[in-house]
């Protein structure tokens, strides 16, 4: 560990030591060029502005994520392993897991567990086969709130995602929603302040526009309401199936808009995503919609917190469950009644 502890220090950063880790690993360069069979073409799953993601097999037989950063992105060492730090202590059910990290050889890698069905964005837009139905979306919607939920309420300090977009939710094996990347996320110590219950940092403005809270942009004051608007986006993405910023059309804008003009069936006719249309049973679309815009509300404090986000989803997810449950009933029973005629 001495070779490796020096490996963190530059001759800015004396006295930065290994990262405190809590369950994450510390990998070989050699290790993830092996389980990536030289990080080859075929194994890349994803790239961004860090760099590439590519999918291995470590010699144990476990299939991983691999996020290597680019010669561009490479990050400082001390700022590199405040990040692994934090990741290594974050463990919720629909929250991807660090697995480790390596650091070595000049390289800075991320080693994730791999998530088998991509990103929410790719199953909307049918670009994994899968077919994503009313109740499916409502399901995937509640995980990846539960899991910003237990990062401004359980996680200590709290921490702010700053990046929350359908790219950044992916789906395991069996649809469940699992946020990721934290490359930009915040923890609230960092500077930050508690005021009326609500935690913020001052800090400069990072994240994707059409995602991002424009309370934030323009005030650069961060807060755990930041993501409930990102979420927010989200939610209408998986109504419309649409970008949050098209042709130099807001989703949100555009939505308040439609529905200003020409209400509900407008809404439904102009914006609903046509895979939605096609289906026979819709309960509590107008709800979950409703809902979608509190999230985007312009003011901070007329947003609901992460914990009344999940605490409505809950709600949504049983009624549809019970109407569902009551149509089937009904239709059945008109079965029963056609086979006595």
């Amino acid at each position: 560990m001495g070779a490796i502890s020096a490996g963190w220090e530059s001759k800015e950063e004396q006295g930065t030591s290994v990262p405190n880790l809590k369950g994450a690993r510390m990998f070989s360069y050699m290790e993830l060029e092996k389980a990536t069979n030289r990080f080859a073409q075929m194994n890349e799953i994803g790239s961004g502005a860090y760099g590439k993601v590519y999918k291995g097999i470590l010699s144990g037989g476990e299939m991983v994520a691999i996020k290597r950063a680019n010669q561009a992105s490479l990050k400082d060492r001390k700022q590199f392993k405040n990040e692994i730090e934090l990741l290594s202590r974050v463990h919720h059910r629909n929250i991807v897991g660090l697995l480790g990290f390596c650091f070595d050889k000049e390289e800075q890698m991320l080693v994730y567990e791999y998530i088998s069905n991509g990103t929410l964005r790719e199953s909307i837009h049918g670009q994994t086969g899968i077919r994503l139905d009313w109740r499916r979306r409502i399901l995937i919607a509640l995980g990846a709130a539960k899991g910003l939920n237990y990062l401004h309420e359980f996680a200590n300090p709290p921490i702010i995602h700053r990046d929350v977009k359908s790219t950044n939710i992916l789906l395991d094996e069996r649809l469940v929603a699992m946020v990721a990347d934290f490359g930009i996320s915040k923890v609230v110590s960092d500077g930050g302040v508690r005021a009326g219950g609500q935690s913020h940092v001052t800090t400069q403005v990072k994240g994707t526009m059409g995602y991002l809270d424009p309370e934030y942009y323009m005030t650069l004051q961060l807060t755990e309401k930041s993501d409930v608007y990102s979420f927010g986006v989200v939610l209408l993405k998986l109504i419309t199936a649409r970008p949050p910023i098209e042709r130099g059309k807001n989703l949100v804008q555009e939505v308040k808009t439609v529905l200003e003009l020409q209400g509900i069936r407008g809404f439904r006719h102009e914006l609903m995503d046509p895979v939605l249309k096609q289906s026979m049973y819709i309960t509590g679309f107008e709800n979950l919609l409703n809902f979608a815009l509190c999230c985007v509300e312009e003011l901070p404090e007329n947003r609901p917190s992460m914990d009344v986000v999940v605490k409505e989803l809950e709600s949504i997810v049983e009624n549809e469950r019970l109407l569902n449950s009551i149509s089937t009933r009904i239709r059945g029973a008109k079965s029963d009644m056609a086979v006595v005629e």
